[in-house]
């Protein structure tokens, strides 16, 4: 299915539902094409504003959903139809929640050491007879890239969850694609340091009230300096709008 895009900053993010989302996910799985999906909050727009390689790739992508309050503002803002907030976590949830039913593979790369594997097990508690079918931290060196490509060849996943962080994540995928052969990939940022209890998401009235971000803040002072994005994103988002 084709999706209106908005076009925000120079990356063009698909108009849809999470259910839409999910939907076109499970078909990108069944056609085996070697989709990537995207998840763009406003700090992702913002590198890609500057790093010319990661805009490209997003607007190379089979898809990029509106994961963040800052993407779905800046859309009705430009005057554009956004439905909801598509949020990465939720979306791997999901994907993982339908997996045993479809008997589909999932394999997880990313994180700091120790970190995937408890995301795994939470996924085998909270999602019955899921198959994680291989994992791997993010600290590794160029060197050992063949060996990571191998062990997910090997292991013939049909998802692959990548938290590598932005724009690592993505410039990661779109050079071992063809190579990995999976049928969908997406980059899910710290997802699987929320499966495995390391960092907590903000209760859900925050979520719902789009503050998300705020609570982030409050949680991880380290990521202060990276949610100084927001107002920059806004600000531009505005400027952008009067040209």
């Amino acid at each position: 299915m084709v999706f209106p895009k908005v076009d925000i900053l120079g990356v063009k993010v698909a108009s849809l539902t999470m259910e839409e989302a999910v939907a076109q996910a499970e078909t990108y799985m069944k056609e085996r094409t070697g989709a990537i999906i995207a998840t763009a909050n406003a700090e992702m727009i913002m590198r890609a504003v500057k790093d010319e390689e990661l805009r490209r790739i997003l607007n190379t992508v089979a898809l990029v959903v509106p994961d963040g309050a800052g993407t779905v503002w800046a859309a009705r803002y430009l005057g554009c139809v956004m439905p909801e907030r598509v949020a990465g976590f939720d979306l791997v949830q999901e994907l993982l929640r339908r997996a045993p039913a479809r008997q589909q593979r999932v394999f997880f790369l990313g994180a700091a050491p120790g970190i995937a594997e408890a995301a795994k097990n939470k996924a085998e508690v909270l999602y019955p007879g899921v198959s994680i079918v291989g994992t791997r931290d993010g600290y590794f060196t160029p060197e050992e890239e063949p060996a990571i490509v191998a062990a997910i060849q090997d292991a013939n996943p049909d998802l692959l969850l990548v938290a590598l962080g932005v724009p690592r994540q993505e410039k990661w995928l779109a050079k071992y694609r063809k190579a990995i052969g999976v049928p969908l990939s997406i980059g899910v940022g710290g997802t699987f340091d929320v499966m495995a209890g390391m960092v907590k998401r903000a209760p859900r009235w925050m979520q719902r009230s789009r503050l998300e971000w705020l609570y982030r803040g409050f949680a991880q002072p380290q990521r202060i300096g990276r949610l100084m994005a927001l107002p920059q994103f806004v600000w531009r988002v505005r400027s952008a709008k009067k040209q």
